[in-house]
């Protein structure tokens, strides 16, 4: 699995995360459940990963977005 977006920001990863699986590309957030323990205040980033195969067509719709900017 290849990472493609890291973040504090859970409307980000959420956003990310339907437009990826609107096209097509099974998606995990990790460490979704941690970053929440820790309590929110953002020692602890969730990541959103991919299939090796797909991370370069994930990384372009995230670019093509512009969300992560």
């Amino acid at each position: 699995m290849k990472e493609v977006l890291r973040t504090n920001d859970p409307v980000l990863i959420s956003v990310a995360q339907s437009l990826l699986k609107e096209a097509g590309i099974e998606v995990m957030v990790f460490d979704g459940h941690t970053a929440i323990l820790e309590g929110s205040i953002g020692a602890i980033q969730r990541r959103l990963m991919v299939i090796d195969e797909d991370e370069a067509e994930a990384r372009g719709i995230i670019a093509d977005s512009k969300i992560d900017e």
